[in-house]
């Protein structure tokens, strides 16, 4: 059954920009807030995500050197910019 929140001392200037976001989507504040929560809800914290891929890579001994790391964004990049174009 879904909850409700209630979040006090929100600044006026917040609650405005909030409110301008909302009616940019044609959504009311809560509509918008609550998808806003929903999204965050289902993406880990950068905390739970950096645990998972330590325990993913104690897991399997995996490893990659730095030089590797490198060349693999260097090349993403490269792909990036090329698409771009």
């Amino acid at each position: 059954m879904p909850k409700s929140i209630t979040i006090h001392d929100v600044p006026d200037d917040v609650c405005q920009e909030l409110a301008a976001r909302a009616a940019l989507t044609g959504r009311s504040r809560q509509a918008y807030l609550r998808s806003l929560l929903v999204d965050i809800a289902g993406r880990p914290d950068a905390e739970v995500w950096v645990a998972r891929v330590r325990g993913r890579k104690m897991a399997t001994g995996s490893a990659i050197s730095v030089e590797q790391l490198l060349a693999h964004r260097n090349a993403d990049v490269a792909a990036f910019l090329h698409e771009s174009e």
